[in-house]
């Protein structure tokens, strides 16, 4: 039985500008426009430096390709761009930004949301040359950005980077690991790149039992995080091969295998003797594995009061009416973490049944800004106290907080420290100017969170001041806070002031 011959795919003709075609090597004889298959303009454009990983975008032959083809342009060319390409690209000059807001891709269409992008490290670090064009516009050059480059794989731009001063850490090789490139991780020790248990740990979550194996084989270090790391990954055979080679576990075993579902780890663990404890399900409540919940319980281990609340705060009814009809406990914590969850149906089932409750329900669902959990709670007759309102601030959920003191919650003092202290300059304005009182905490807690224009504010509008916001400042090596409080005449005691000064040096030093 004989068949035709497959049928090739259609190839897409594109039509592009004269002055284009010209640029891109093509002869048009004379016409407007040049027809040319999709897969050979992207070859040109590429060819050209024009492809979605380009470090260069600010070229004459791009101006001309916007202005006299932007609609190829869009469909050829933005429409490979992450959200990071798109970012630089707009930094070029106002036209470049221009066809960037008003193209219909990622979702770069305004100046914050390319300062959202270009604050992203993990944009930068797949070349060299983007990375260098970050550096040059202040991207952080710390551990975090290290941790980014080894996460993207490539040696060069680490080695670039480690050139430049870019600081590492044990955290360096424990982020490699942690993903499996093993080429960056001989890299980073050939380098004498420090590492600790981590790195093990991370490996075997990640299942990269290679990537273990040669860790191990060059001794570096590993503890009973490697086997609970490896059982919360679901990975028994990185398990099997750490016990087999003398790695020590815990009750973290159980419950990592526990929290991820990992049904035939616990058991093999359990039939191999490894311990457990009442966490162990726990973790199994508020992963919302009744499976192994059942399991757990038919063989014997141990829960709490804690049980029910686990599962409560991750939103699990079934497994908590499960667990209640077993005889598991509860007490106050349950509705708690029901509301901390933002999980209204849990909460009203739970309060359906019996569960207690106390004031913390409603400050655990204003600290999450739930809030219709928060209404309906009260409306339910649950206690409030100052904390509903101090913890509304230190989220900056402004309308919760509203609503609360709209509603007879109380406030005190903590309130104005909290937003103070998390930067939340507008709930701090608004509670002031609705007569929330205040004290030396909100100066200390702006200088804490490193927060210079609400320590600022504060000052300017009559909050008073001790020695804790220098303190505090040094303390969280915020160097300009401390520089601006001293310079405004902050208190600072000198005892205090000696003992951070082994520690802070330099910074005190330059002050």
């Amino acid at each position: 039985m004989s068949t035709s011959p497959p049928q090739k795919r259609a190839r897409r003709m594109i039509s592009i500008p004269h002055g284009l075609a010209v640029a891109l090597g093509l002869k048009s004889g004379g016409s407007p426009t040049c027809e040319l298959p999709e897969d050979e303009l992207e070859g040109r454009l590429a060819l050209a430096g024009l492809s979605s990983r380009s470090d260069v975008f600010n070229s004459p032959l791009l101006e001309g390709f916007v202005a006299d083809a932007p609609d190829v342009f869009v469909a050829h060319v933005l429409s490979r761009l992450d959200s990071g390409d798109l970012a630089m690209l707009a930094t070029v000059n106002r036209k470049m930004r221009d066809v960037v807001f008003d193209a219909p891709v990622e979702d770069v269409r305004d100046v914050a949301a390319v300062r959202r992008e270009l604050a992203r490290v993990p944009n930068f670090v797949g070349s060299i040359g983007r990375l260098a064009w970050a550096k040059e516009r202040g991207c952080p050059w710390d551990l975090s950005t290290f941790r980014c480059i080894v996460r993207g794989g490539n040696v060069e731009v680490a080695r670039w980077a480690k050139e430049r001063g870019c600081p590492w850490g044990a955290v360096t090789c424990y982020s490699a690991a942690a993903v499996g490139h093993q080429e960056m991780l001989r890299w980073l020790r050939a380098n004498v790149c420090p590492w600790n248990e981590g790195t093990c740990a991370n490996a075997a979550r990640g299942g990269h039992l290679e990537v273990l194996q040669w860790a191990r084989a060059n001794d570096c270090p590993w503890d009973d995080w490697t086997c609970t790391g490896a059982a919360r990954g679901g990975h028994l055979e990185i398990v099997q091969w750490a016990r087999a080679n003398g790695c020590p576990w815990s009750e973290g075993t159980c419950n990592g295998a526990a929290c991820g579902g990992h049904l035939e780890i616990v058991q093999w663990a359990r039939a191999n003797g490894c311990p457990w404890d009442e966490s162990t399900c726990c973790a199994a409540a508020g992963g919302g594995h009744l499976e192994v919940l059942q399991w757990l319980r038919a063989n014997g281990c141990p829960w709490n009061d804690w049980t029910c609340a686990a599962a409560a705060e991750c939103g699990h009814l079934e497994v908590l009416q499960w667990l209640r009809a077993n005889g598991c406990p509860w007490h106050m914590t349950t509705c708690a973490a029901a509301a901390e969850g933002g999980h209204l149906e849990v909460l009203q089932w739970a309060r359906a049944n019996g569960a207690p409750w106390n004031e913390w329900t409603c400050a655990n669902a204003a600290c999450r800004g739930h809030l219709e959990v928060l209404q309906w709670a009260r409306a339910n007759g649950a206690p409030w106290d100052e904390w509903t309102c101090a913890n509304a601030a230190c989220r900056g959920h402004l309308e919760v907080l509203q609503w609360a003191r709209a509603n007879g919650a109380p406030w005190d003092e903590l309130t104005c420290a909290a937003a103070a202290e998390c930067g939340h300059l507008e709930v701090l304005q608004w509670a002031r100017a609705n007569d929330c009182p205040w004290d030396e905490w909100t100066c200390s807690g702006a200088a804490a969170g490193g927060h210079l224009e609400v320590l600022q504010w504060a000052r300017a509008n009559g909050a008073p001041w001790d020695e804790k916001t220098c303190e505090v400042a040094a303390e969280g090596g915020h160097l300009e806070v401390l520089q601006w409080a001293r310079a405004s005449g902050c208190p600072w005691s000198e005892g205090t002031w000696s003992s951070l000064r082994e520690r802070w040096s330099g910074l005190l030093e330059s002050t």
